[in-house]
C-alpha cells in the first residue's frame, strides 16, 4: 500500500498553510459585555441587567425585557471609573441589618470591586441624555478604548497602557557629604 506523493505533498502544504486562512477581525462586532444598566435609557426599567456591545456604529444594550441603542457618534462624553458594592445584597443583606452586635455593620464591610461606565449622549432632537452602567472589573477602560476608537468623545482621555508599562527613570540621589 503506497500513498502517492502527490496526496502527501498536498496534505503538507495544506497544513502548512492553514493558520494563514484565519479570518480576519477587522470588522468584526465586539463581544458582548455583561453589564448592569444603573439608570439613564428610558426603554429600560433600573437595575436591568443585559449585555453591551458595538455593533454597526451603534452602542446596543440588550437586556430580556428590553433592547435600545445610541449612535457611537451622537456620544458627547464616555466616563469610567471603579467602585466597589456589598457582596450581601438584596434581602439577605437588608437582615443582615438585623444581626445583634453590630454583625451587620460587619459583613457590609465586605465589598466586590467592579468598572462603572457611564456616557452622556443627545438625541435626534439635540436632548442631553445619560446613562450608568456597572460591568467586571478590569472591563470599562477596554471598552472606553473601543467607543474613542469608533467616534465617541470623552472628557478625560484615554490611558496608554505602554506609559505605565515603560520603566521609569530613577530620580537622581542626593548624596550626602
Amino acid at each position: 500500500m503506497r500513498v502517492p506523493l502527490k496526496k502527501v505533498t498536498i496534505r503538507f502544504l495544506f497544513l502548512l498553510f492553514s493558520p494563514l486562512t484565519l479570518p480576519s477581525f477587522a470588522q468584526q462586532p465586539a463581544d458582548a459585555v455583561p453589564v448592569v444598566q444603573v439608570i439613564g435609557f428610558a426603554d429600560v426599567r433600573p437595575n436591568a441587567k443585559g449585555n453591551l456591545k458595538l455593533e454597526n456604529g451603534n452602542l446596543q444594550f440588550s437586556s430580556s425585557k428590553a433592547k435600545t441603542g445610541v449612535a457611537i457618534g451622537s456620544l458627547d462624553d464616555v466616563i469610567t471609573g471603579n467602585d466597589s458594592q456589598r457582596v450581601f445584597r438584596g434581602t439577605f443583606g437588608t437582615l443582615t441589618m438585623l444581626a445583634p452586635y453590630g454583625g451587620g455593620r460587619f459583613l457590609s464591610l465586605f465589598r466586590a470591586k467592579l468598572d462603572t461606565l457611564t456616557i452622556r449622549y443627545r438625541d435626534a432632537g439635540g436632548g442631553l441624555h445619560g446613562a450608568i452602567f456597572t460591568m467586571a472589573a478590569g472591563k470599562a477602560d477596554p471598552f472606553k478604548k473601543l467607543l474613542v476608537a469608533q467616534g465617541a468623545r470623552t472628557s478625560i482621555p484615554v490611558q496608554d497602557d505602554s506609559n505605565s508599562a515603560a520603566p521609569k527613570p530613577d530620580a537622581p540621589k542626593e548624596q550626602k557629604p
